[in-house]
């Protein structure tokens, strides 16, 4: 007996996406030309190339010695298709080919880049793209000024385009080992500032970065979205720059010897980085726990949506942030700039968070059976997996296969939303319209 072929639900296929692209990439580095002594197990390369999908940055190897440039340059490419997106890719490789774009492939776009509408879906994938390119181009122009006169033209461009890419790409990776990332050269205001400004950008979202663009050329009026998100990123941005500065001014092991103006670099670049960068100018191990504590915070809250990074997203705070500020002040419903949202957003803000804090537990509690680190690196590790981020506090290296696919777990399901990691997995069917008495129950 026949039925009807099953058909897989948008979150599933994204999911899925997803997945054979990390298969692909781990199945790669385990090709002897990819490592300098063919030594990686298979749980390294399937955490590295998860790392490098989900745009984390957290190694269990050092990228610029253990892998050879081929190995680099796979990372890198990983790093680019994961930043812009599974469905993204590959839309663009079907328009290339002249391929027909079906409504069902319009529609996983419309899910992947979080739109209301398929409106418009193969101009705004072919925008993105074009963006993300130019950003990554001009990256790759100012640090060639550095890493020419360093390494010579070749290594130093391919230098260039890789810190160029994982910086737009919210990912953290780099090639300057010994897992110090920036820290050897934390005033290198040009390769700094670079990745710095990248990170931002590509943290903001593609249609934030659009009606920017749209608003300065055009003056036309930012969505609620856009206003949201800039609001949040920039009091997140100069709030904890200046926590992370008063903290950490005297602090010897991390800015206390740079001067005034070192001092407000660092702080800023450690303030910005978790949201959700993964790069650090200062020893992530040596900061204070205050410092610790508001980074985490930093990287549970992430990016913004149709970006680059991670987390639960600002618009997600924001939401839940204005409903309690509203609820407060006595008001019946959330509102901010004259606008209300929706219960529906709401109730979906708040099932993200708590999805998201249920996932942060269940990683934190399978790393506390088999690691004996302290628990506040591990706690540290788990925030980090989930935004995407990429800090740590130098333990990655060190922990069992056990710890390591539940970060790959969680860096996945940090990637693709944890909403979106639940209905790939839950069996989902439409609920019957149906209305239940209401009843009151005590809350508090």
């Amino acid at each position: 007996m026949s039925g009807k072929p099953k058909v897989l639900n948008p979150a599933r296929i994204l999911a899925l996406g997803f997945i054979g692209l990390i298969l692909s990439g781990s199945a790669l580095l385990m090709l002897p030309p990819m490592t300098e002594d063919n030594s990686i197990t298979y749980i390294d390369a399937l955490f590295t190339a998860t790392s490098a999908v989900c745009v984390t940055g957290l190694v269990v190897v050092d990228t610029g010695t253990f892998f050879t440039p081929l190995g680099q340059a796979v990372i890198m490419l990983l790093i680019f298709c994961g930043s812009l997106g599974f469905m993204t890719m590959a839309t663009l490789i079907f328009i290339f080919l002249g391929k027909k774009i079906s409504l069902s492939d319009r529609l996983l776009v419309k899910e992947a880049l979080n739109q209301e509408s398929i409106a418009g879906l193969l101009r705004l994938v072919l925008t993105v793209v074009k963006m993300a390119l130019l950003f990554i181009l001009i990256g790759t122009l100012f640090m060639l000024f550095r890493f020419y006169p360093q390494f010579g033209f070749g290594r130093g461009l391919f230098f260039s385009l890789f810190h160029s890419i994982s910086a737009f790409g919210n990912a953290g990776f780099d090639l300057f080992g010994s897992f110090d990332s920036l820290s050897n050269f934390p005033t290198d205001y040009l390769v700094n500032g670079t990745i710095m400004v990248l990170f931002i950008i590509g943290g903001l979202g593609f249609t934030v970065i659009l009606e920017l663009v749209r608003h300065l050329r055009f003056k036309e009026r930012l969505s609620l979205h856009s206003r949201l998100v800039l609001i949040i990123s920039s009091a997140l941005l100069i709030g904890s720059t200046i926590l992370v500065l008063s903290l950490e001014y005297s602090n010897p092991a991390t800015m206390g010897h740079l001067p005034l103006g070192g001092k407000i670099f660092t702080a800023l670049f450690t303030a910005a980085t978790p949201r959700t960068a993964g790069f650090n100018v200062l020893d992530t191990s040596a900061l204070t726990y205050p410092t610790i504590l508001i980074i985490m915070v930093l990287m549970f809250i992430g990016a913004s949506p149709t970006s680059t990074g991670g987390g639960i997203k600002t618009t997600t705070f924001g939401i839940v942030f204005f409903t309690l500020i509203n609820m407060v002040r006595g008001r019946q419903e959330p509102v901010i700039f004259s606008r209300v949202f929706s219960f529906t957003q709401v109730m979906k803000a708040v099932s993200i968070i708590t999805a998201a804090v249920s996932l942060v537990f269940i990683t934190t509690f399978v790393m506390t059976i088999f690691e004996e680190h302290e628990f506040s690196s591990l706690l540290f590790e788990a925030f980090s997996a989930f935004g995407t981020v990429g800090l740590s506090r130098g333990i990655t290296p060190e922990l069992s296969s056990a710890s390591k696919a539940a970060l790959i777990f969680t860096m996945f399901g940090g990637r693709i939303g944890p909403l979106t990691l639940m209905f790939a997995l839950a069996r989902r069917k439409q609920a019957a319209v149906l209305h239940y008495p209401e009843e009151h129950v005590l809350i508090g």
